[in-house]
């Protein structure tokens, strides 16, 4: 653990926004890039949707397990270094994830891949929100939050590829995203400053680093706000999670795309999430005006999460699919963890951060499950689709009982 302040020049943040986007982009591609081959891995191993989906349900169950540990952990020993051990975990199981030969032999090894996994949003969060200048830190968040949408595009677009369209084993694309993910996993510990004084804070010398407070979970899951943004993510994430984790199988079997098309049809909700977020974020940052974007952004999703399920013209299909990447949990996040950030405990930003993303992603847990089980039981995942958008307006109206923001001059 690093415990003395180490000073940095005015483009050091910019540095930890790229690594920390190209973390994001492991993180998705990682996890994504057995969404599209789903059919491919259940025709090997003889499974339902029901256990497909489980598949995806037990990586995201240890990822989020997972999340306050390690926020505790980083809070107290150093982030870089548990985002660093957590990313070379994750390498070593995506490549043990290829040679797996059983479907029990596949769950243990994504569950663990889910743990390494796990070691990444709160002590991540914690780093780029210390080395970012306030007036630009939903914009950074939202640029680091982008990575997601490459990595989710790339992982369906390198399976598809590889598996559907040149018939490759579906183990290859696991193999590959491994070696980049150790790379990087190296490189956080070398790039990344454990504490930084922004040119910014010079004056006041971070006077708060005297002070430890003890991290109570308490007073985090207490807090209204943050249990506002905490009940708002989880069926923010939930609805997202039936897109990305189904969308590809729901495009194959009920909409009849085929090969690479799935996959570049898949991409179409990551790539329209980029602009989305970017410029949302920059309202935000410019206006505080978080709970007018939050009410303007969710009954969009909502819609748009709707119509995927229900219209058939693909031309239709298409521009929904772009109205939700607009729209969705990508466009919302940044606003939702900068929310987080000002509402958490001091000395426990990480912690905070972690809880928050512990409860959003027990929605990742649940939604490849539920919308598999569903499927087999009334024989179409488009009642998966309309149960996240229910779930979506309850996230909704408890945002709008729960949270009292603050005026932008109090801010």
């Amino acid at each position: 653990m690093e415990n003395t302040a180490v000073k940095v020049n005015d483009h050091y943040w910019k540095k930890v926004v790229a690594i920390f986007f190209v973390g994001w982009i492991l993180m998705y591609a990682t996890r994504t890039i057995f969404n599209p081959i789903m059919g491919v891995v259940g025709e090997q191993f003889g499974l339902s949707n029901t256990q497909l989906g489980l598949a995806n349900s037990m990586f995201f169950l240890t990822y989020a397990i997972a999340q306050i540990p390690f926020g505790m952990i980083g809070d107290k020993i150093g982030r870089k270094l548990v985002i660093a051990i957590g990313f070379v975990v994750l390498a070593a199981m995506t490549y043990l994830s290829g040679l797996a030969t059983t479907f029990i032999m596949f769950l243990m090894i994504r569950a663990f891949a889910g743990i390494g996994q796990g070691a990444y949003y709160g002590p991540q969060y914690a780093l780029s929100t210390e080395a970012i200048p306030t007036n630009k830190r939903t914009l950074g968040n939202a640029i680091i939050n982008s990575g997601m949408a490459f990595g989710t595009s790339g992982g369906y677009l390198l399976s598809s590829k590889l598996v559907l369209e040149n018939g490759e084993h579906w183990s290859k694309p696991f193999f590959i995203m491994a070696i980049p993910t150790l790379i990087v996993g190296i490189l956080f510990y070398t790039v990344l400053k454990e504490k930084v004084i922004r040119p910014e804070d010079e004056g006041q010398k971070h006077a708060e680093n005297g002070v430890k407070e003890k991290i109570s979970l308490k007073s985090i899951f207490s807090n209204k706000n943050l249990l506002a943004a905490f009940i708002l993510c989880f069926t923010s994430i939930y609805a997202n999670f039936v897109i990305i984790t189904w969308l590809p199988q729901f495009l194959i079997a009920e909409r009849g795309f085929e090969g690479a098309s799935v996959g570049f049809i898949s991409s179409l909700v990551p790539w329209a999430s980029i602009p989305g977020a970017l410029i949302f974020a920059r309202l935000n940052d410019k206006t505080g005006a978080t709970k007018r974007l939050v009410y303007t952004l969710v009954p969009l999703a909502v819609l748009s999460v709707f119509s995927i399920a229900f219209v058939t013209d693909r031309t239709l299909l298409i521009a929904v699919l772009i109205l939700y990447g607009l729209t969705g949990k990508l466009a919302l996040d940044p606003i939702l963890v900068t929310f987080v950030t000002k509402n958490a405990p001091a000395g426990a930003l990480g912690t905070t951060l972690s809880a928050y993303n512990f409860i959003g992603m027990s929605g990742s847990i649940l939604a490849p499950y539920v919308t598999g089980y569903l499927a087999d039981s009334v024989g179409s995942m488009q009642i998966g689709f309309y149960l996240s958008c229910v779930l979506l307006i309850l996230g909704l109206l408890a945002f709008a009982v729960l949270a009292k923001v603050k005026p932008l001059k109090e801010q």
